[in-house]
């Protein structure tokens, strides 16, 4: 009785057994959760629009002030202000900007500007979705207002609570603001590149015209700058900025801003610097700012409208008193050939120290500051001055080639490539690779890549930062034919390589970039130096290349006073059905022991009007302008040669053999094979034979000594070939195939039950005793078509006059009366008559190939035999490629 409790009590603790949550439960605890949430974001809200409006409040009469960034030089004497902060600008009311303007901006920056309160949830999560799908950030979700916001707020500071910030002014701006007011503030703020802020600065300083005068092709333009200012402004990147109006224009057709036909005409038009404001205030040293400022863009993250306003210091590795002595130089005209018309020649230099790889000076264009096409990084047609890299470089690096080997300059094609020289004396056979390079000749050029293999003059060229397309795997890159060009900084730079002992160089303009309170936010670290080609390599080139500017070089207008090696470069003016020797594009790339320099001239477009009339040498001409100056005060140093690798020595190859022949021997059933023996020691002769119904030769025997063998596996009534080799096996070189010759085995005949009776011989006419010479077919030619005829009747001989039916072991050409024996392959038509014997065998000639035809007329012997029944061909002495009687002999 007492056990009982004791047992209910162990049944209610049964172990696994969980409790479940009720219903109810489940509900308060999501309701409370939900609830949570809900005062969470009231109270984030809350604090966005207050802290908005707190800014707000706080600026309401004094905004932000941009504050100018500064650029400075290698010696940290400052060179430019990004951005007057004192100069006035000129604000513009809404009601002075056309509608079609303002809506060009609303459908490209944001479709929903008049529906949305500041944030624009819905382009938010189109953008998420675009960026989800492109795995990429393809498209933002930022509205005029939150840019507003950003513009009239800006740091560098790219963190949430950035982000916040801008979100929380964006909506006070909209509780506080009318959209008009907003988008009339926006238009006034935003940057358009080239330091120009505000829709009335952009419009007068690209197009010369007020907001209210503009087309709706300029228009466009403007509204797509805002996303990147410096690539899709008309005057960095015509091109680009077309581009970027097309897609302008699109969307506007598509929000019906604009009809079908206003689309159309809008993006055709092309943007001409001519429109350009000319009064814009001049800067100092455009070109090198301009390359300053994205590669600080590049390098650091900030964009540039950030990098000109927010009171950054640049510094960078100008070199003032080599700039000063480009933007000389580059200003004068009598430097640079004249035009036509008043479309420049125009030109493009970089300067970099390749010890460290800091850029001296550019030189982007002539008249810079009017038209800032920077052609320092625009891709042309280097000519022979990418020779170095697609053929001498890789020849050198693969060991095969020294600076002293020789190689050949005549008149040949590659297949279908014929390239030609354009020297005044061409095509001058053997030559040294220092004169083929020092006269810019072009087919050693070509013959060298050919013979090293394209593919590695395209590795080599990689090496250097050359990514060429699959177009360009063939030997015109040997002379610079390329599909896409390169730039002068890629010359420089691969230059750069070859003048710094084969190692890479990093070239680079900014050193270092503070924000306005002295913070470093960027300082360049140069990558460890590799090894990108040879030390023995580059040392070669610079050999090679030191002659160019020597006496009876093609670049000796830019010899210094100090060692110098580089290259010429000229392109042909390539416009279709123009007969002229006028050209395209002129280079000189070079390099002292210090400094590497690339020079680049021609007009931007080319066309039939617009073409230089001299060659490379002004090119190189500038280059030694600028660099004897420049260099003036840089102490000088000299190349360090380094002793080449020298090839191994080439296999000495053998003689072919000569005097091969091959002849049936009807007692013992052989063929005998006899030739003429080759000069050396320990030659082994080795001896290919193929029947009739094989493909291919095969290797028969080999001769140790002799200059003799017989081959005891013929069979009667086949037809066999022969040709032998020279072996000599200390090198394991083998000679090239000696003529292949032919031997017809006679079938076998039954011996007769009575013996033959004497057959008083005939004597032969005069037409008929050569029949049986051995000669190299050009003996006796008007005799040739009945050499050979054991004539029963005379019938043999009469068709023999006519060309047909006999056959010749001299070697018959096609006619009458045998002429012509020396003029290549040519059968006759084989007779017919009585037991007459297999014709078909091979007469030789001078190293090509004739073949002959059976006999005709009773009894008639074998034609094209020396005077036996017997067909024998001998090999003759001078042939420098195998003969074979039959069309196609394969040889191992």
């Amino acid at each position: 009785m007492t056990e009982q409790p004791r047992s209910r009590q162990s049944k209610t603790k049964k172990p696994g057994k969980k409790r479940r949550l009720s219903s109810k439960k489940v509900f308060l605890i999501l309701f409370f959760t939900a609830a949570l949430a809900v005062v969470c974001g009231i109270i984030g809200y809350l604090f966005i629009i207050l802290n908005g409006e707190r800014i707000l409040t706080a600026n309401q009469e004094k905004l932000i002030l941009p504050e100018a960034s500064h650029v400075y030089d290698k010696n940290n004497n400052e060179i430019a202000s990004l951005y007057n902060v004192n100069e006035a600008r000129e604000n513009i009311s809404l009601t002075d900007i056309p509608k079609t303007l303002q809506n060009a901006f609303i459908a490209t920056e944001d479709q929903r500007f008049y529906q949305h309160s500041g944030i624009d949830f819905f382009s938010i999560g189109r953008a998420v979705v675009k960026d989800v799908v492109a795995r990429s950030k393809v498209e933002g979700g930022s509205t005029i207002t939150q840019q507003l916001a950003k513009n009239i707020f800006l740091s560098a500071d790219k963190t949430f609570f950035r982000k916040a910030t801008e979100a929380s002014i964006a909506i006070a701006l909209e509780n506080n603001k009318t959209k008009d007011e907003i988008l009339e503030m926006y238009l006034n703020r935003i940057y358009f590149g080239k330091g120009m802020y505000g829709i009335k600065q952009a419009s007068e300083y690209y197009f010369g015209v007020e907001p209210k005068d503009l087309k709706i092709w300029q228009m466009a333009t403007l509204a797509g700058m805002p996303k990147a200012p410096n690539r899709y402004n008309p005057v960095n990147d015509p091109e680009a900025s077309k581009t970027r109006r097309g897609v302008v224009l699109k969307l506007m057709f598509d929000q019906g801003y604009i009809t079908q036909a206003e689309k159309d005409e809008a993006a055709a038009v092309d943007y001409k610097p001519s429109m350009m404001n000319k009064q814009a205030n001049p800067q100092l040293y455009p070109a090198f700012v301009d390359y300053i400022i994205d590669e600080a863009v590049d390098k650091s993250g900030i964009s540039e409208e950030e990098l000109r306003i927010g009171g950054y210091k640049i510094h960078t590795t100008l070199n003032p008193v080599a700039q000063k002595v480009v933007e000389k130089e580059f200003a004068d005209d009598d430097n640079f050939e004249a035009s036509v018309d008043d479309i420049k020649v125009q030109g493009s230099m970089m300067i970099l120290d390749h010890r460290n790889g800091e850029i001296q000076a550019i030189a982007g264009g002539r008249d810079y500051e009017n038209n800032t096409w920077n052609r320092v990084t625009k891709a042309r047609q280097p000519g022979s001055s990418f020779k170095p890299i697609s053929s001498y470089g890789p020849a050198l690096e693969s060991g095969e080639f020294t600076p002293s080997s020789t190689l050949r300059d005549d008149k040949q094609c590659f297949g279908n490539y014929c390239p030609t020289d354009s020297n005044k004396v061409k095509y001058i056979g053997a030559v040294s690779m220092k004169q083929a390079i020092k006269e810019s000749r072009n087919l050693p050029a070509v013959w060298l890549l050919n013979q090293i293999g394209v593919s590695k003059g395209l590795d080599f060229a990689k090496k250097l930062g050359f990514e060429l397309s699959d177009q360009d795997r063939n030997l015109a890159i040997a002379l610079g034919g390329l599909t896409n060009g390169v730039s002068p900084k890629q010359m420089a730079t691969a230059y750069s390589v070859f003048a710094n002992e084969g190692k890479s160089v990093d070239p680079h303009s900014v050193t270092s970039i503070d924000n306005k309170n002295d913070d470093p936010v960027y300082t360049y670290r140069a990558p460890k130096a590799k090894q990108l080609i040879k030390e023995s390599t580059a040392s070669g080139l610079t050999e090679i290349m030191s002659g160019v500017t020597e006496q009876g070089g093609t670049g000796t207008k830019a010899r210094l006073d100090r060692p110098v090696a580089g290259k010429t470069g000229t392109t042909q003016h390539g416009v279709k059905g123009l007969k002229s020797s006028a050209n395209r594009d002129v280079w000189f790339v070079g390099y002292t022991p210090e400094w590497t320099a690339a020079v680049w001239m021609g007009y931007d477009k080319t066309d039939k009007d617009h073409l230089l009339k001299k060659s490379s040498g002004q090119a190189a001409a500038l280059f030694g302008k600028i660099m004897s100056e420049a260099m003036k005060d840089v102490p000088r140093d000299s190349f360090h040669k380094v002793e080449q690798e020298q090839p191994e020595p080439p296999k000495e190859e053998l003689n072919q053999v000569s005097g091969f022949s091959a002849q049936y021997d009807a007692n013992t059933h052989t063929a005998k094979l006899i030739w003429q023996p080759v000069a050396g020691e320990n030659i082994v002769y080795r001896l290919y034979r193929k029947e009739a119904s094989e493909a291919d030769f095969t290797r028969l025997l080999d001769v140790a000594s002799g200059t003799s063998a017989e081959d005891m596996g013929v069979s009667p009534g086949l037809s066999y070939q022969y040709y032998v080799t020279a072996y000599d096996a200390t090198t394991d070189t083998e000679s090239t195939p000696s003529a292949a010759v032919a031997l017809v085995v006679p079938p076998e005949e039954l011996e007769p039950t009575e013996p033959e009776l004497p057959v008083t011989p005939i004597e032969p006419n005069p037409g008929e005793e050569n029949g049986g010479t051995d000669t190299d077919g050009s003996q006796n030619p008007d005799n040739g078509g009945n050499n050979g005829n054991g004539n029963g009747n005379n019938n043999g001989n009469n068709n023999g006059n006519n060309g047909q039916g006999n056959g010749s072991s001299g070697g018959n050409g096609q006619g009458s009366n045998g002429n012509n024996s020396n003029s290549g392959t040519n059968g006759n038509n084989a007779g017919n008559g009585t037991n007459s014997e297999q014709g078909g065998t091979a007469g030789e000639t001078n190293g090509e190939i004739n073949e002959g035809s059976a006999g005709t007329g009773t009894d008639a012997g074998n034609g094209g035999t020396s005077g036996g029944n017997t067909p024998v061909t001998n090999s003759n002495d001078d042939a420098v490629t195998p003969l074979v009687p039959d069309t196609v002999v394969t040889t191992p």
